[in-house]
């Protein structure tokens, strides 16, 4: 008796996830940002709301660099990031 399935009728092609996987930084582009980051979770006690212009300067860097896909920032969560700085630069008379 045989236990092997056999299911040659079909072949599976597998393909990467729509998110979460992106190449790795092997030549440590951000890792700057990325110690920044971890150094702030470590001050807050791993709070990460208190570190989020981290985080987002971290994933900017990954993007400006194609480690990953570029996404709107307001897709990833910080559109009220986004908005403060909008709202800090003085407007040009």
């Amino acid at each position: 008796m045989s236990t092997a399935m056999n299911f040659s009728s079909k072949s599976f092609t597998p393909r990467p996830p729509d998110k979460g996987a992106f190449p790795l930084d092997h030549f440590g582009e951000c890792s700057a940002f990325k110690e920044r980051f971890m150094e702030c979770l470590r001050r807050s006690s791993y709070e990460s709301a208190a570190c989020r212009p981290s985080a987002l300067a971290y994933l900017q860097c990954r993007m400006d660099r194609q480690l990953m896909a570029n996404e709107p920032l307001e897709k990833l969560g910080f559109k009220d990031l986004i908005n403060e700085k909008s709202e800090e630069k003085p407007k040009k008379p």
